[in-house]
């Protein structure tokens, strides 16, 4: 173990990933005028006078983020652009450059780099992005994928985690839970291969869980959506790390708390059938999976009309003035929410 000049000794995992940021963080001071937000949303905000600058920035490790039995190489290039750029457009910004790290080990020959970046310039071209540069080294651990996402945003015009307001709607786009259910699909099949590696995959009829977890896609179209609708957003987060952490993310930035109901949660029908399937509740899913790149943000109860018969939008609830985070089930009982999305150092 490594030696700390602090003599108590405390395990990563006994904090877990938001009280980790939280503790390293808590002693950060921004100096310089241009540095309007840093660490706490989910992209940094530069003042450049006319405009704001937006700087996001993810790691994905193989073995921790991906397994490469049955993550192909192309489509991790894709998704490692589009997880980043998803978190400026959850800021109300526009991506329009991306600077890529990758980590390789010698197991890897030329031309699987070749389809990684196939797939990364692949996203930059769907999203109207830049691949500006970076950094390539060795690595004795697998390979390692560092992307950074630049954007921009109108002076005054970022959407941040902590302005949601009491009796604001809780909003999400699309449909939640089916990334989560994807990857249950590719773990089966790779469980039924190191069994029998003559087994053919049974993935016919999984095709759009399993592009939820392989091939996402970030809500580009939610700000012009809004925009049509005359809705400005109060707050906003994408939905990385399931729907109860991005929930408190957002409740523990506004010191406020929220109410969401199980019933009114958009699920695809393909999702509740598979949740069934393999014995798992889908508002599980919903709340602990992520991965689904979907916006959640709140709105003006003032709103409600502009937005109730969008097929792209959904009301599951409100934001209270109390401070607890509940969920009403289908069968009226309430349940404290807890994050139990993706656990990092478990």
């Amino acid at each position: 173990m490594l030696d700390t000049p602090n003599q108590q000794k405390t395990q990563l995992s006994e904090l877990g990933e938001f009280a980790l940021i939280d503790r390293l963080t808590s002693s950060i001071k921004l100096t310089n005028k241009s540095s309007l937000k840093g660490a706490g949303d989910d992209a940094a905000i530069i003042d450049h006078g006319d405009h704001e600058t937006l700087i996001s920035k993810d790691l994905l490790v193989e073995g921790v983020h991906f397994d490469l039995a049955y993550v192909p190489l192309k489509h991790l290039g894709y998704k490692s652009v589009v997880v980043n750029i998803s978190d400026i457009y959850a800021m109300n910004g526009i991506p329009t450059q991306i600077l890529v790290g990758l980590a390789v080990s010698s197991r890897f020959p030329v031309e699987a780099l070749d389809e990684i970046y196939e797939g990364m310039l692949l996203a930059c071209k769907t999203y109207g992005i830049d691949l500006i540069g970076g950094d390539t080294t060795s690595s004795k651990s697998g390979l390692m994928l560092s992307i950074t996402a630049i954007g921009h945003v109108k002076k005054g015009k970022a959407v941040k985690r902590s302005g949601a307001r009491p009796t604001d709607l809780l909003v999400v786009s699309g449909d939640l839970g089916s990334a989560y259910m994807g990857l249950q699909i590719l773990e089966r099949e790779k469980a039924a291969f190191k069994s029998n590696p003559n087994l053919q995959p049974e993935l016919q009829g999984h095709e759009y869980v399993l592009e939820r977890q392989l091939k996402p896609e970030a809500r580009k179209d939610v700000a012009d959506l809004l925009k049509k609708l005359k809705v400005t957003p109060s707050s906003m987060i994408d939905i990385s790390d399931g729907l109860s952490s991005e929930i408190m993310h957002i409740c523990k930035s506004s010191d406020l708390g929220c109410t969401i109901y199980e019933d009114k949660i958009p699920m695809d029908p393909q999702m509740i059938r598979l949740a069934e399937e393999f014995g798992i509740n889908p508002i599980t899913a919903v709340l602990n999976g992520g991965e689904d790149y979907e916006l959640l943000f709140t709105v003006s109860i003032d709103d409600y009309d502009k937005i109730k018969h969008n097929p792209s939008l959904t009301t599951i609830g409100h934001i209270t003035q109390s401070r607890e985070i509940q969920l009403i089930t289908n069968g009226g009982q309430a349940v404290e929410l807890e994050a139990q999305g993706w656990i990092s150092f478990k």
